[in-house]
């Protein structure tokens, strides 16, 4: 695996970039900042610390699919990990054997730091060899939007 990190500098204070990249007021500002991963993308499930959370999308027949992951920190406004190990599969969770091997236990971290107004989003994630180019291409766009987002 490999650690990618991305940062985008965002004119909102930091509980504004972290209540909009969670949807945690409205689900819609998550789905659309995280529609350049999946024009479908949203999630199910809790941010709380050690709550299971999917993240999912459907396919072009219409079939769920995502990530079976939990919460593994939650400092409001300051800090986000998520632990990913599993898959779901239409309604079926899938947390062993060869489809996940190659990544589970990934974990993907969002920080938040403000100064004078300004709020770095900071985001690490493990990545397969294979996923490398989508998500040096995917994440750039995805934080573009969120800045445009949090900045309204």
């Amino acid at each position: 695996m490999k650690k990618l990190q991305f940062k985008k500098d965002i004119n909102a204070s930091a509980e504004r970039v972290y209540n909009t990249m969670l949807g945690l007021d409205h689900i819609e500002t998550y789905e659309q900042w995280t529609y350049e991963f999946n024009p479908t993308s949203t999630y199910e499930g809790s941010w709380e610390k050690g709550s299971k959370i999917y993240f999912v999308g459907t396919d072009e027949n219409g079939k769920k699919g995502g990530m079976v992951s939990e919460i593994a920190d939650n400092v409001p406004s300051q800090f986000v990990s998520i632990h990913h190990y599993g898959i779901l599969d239409g309604d079926q969770e899938i947390t062993e054997g060869p489809q996940v091997e190659k990544w589970a236990g990934s974990l993907e971290n969002y920080s938040f730091h403000e100064h004078n107004g300004v709020t770095t989003v900071a985001v690490e994630i493990d990545v397969t060899e294979d996923y490398l180019e989508y998500f040096n291409t995917t994440w750039p766009k995805a934080l573009d939007k969120l800045k445009e987002l949090a900045e309204k």
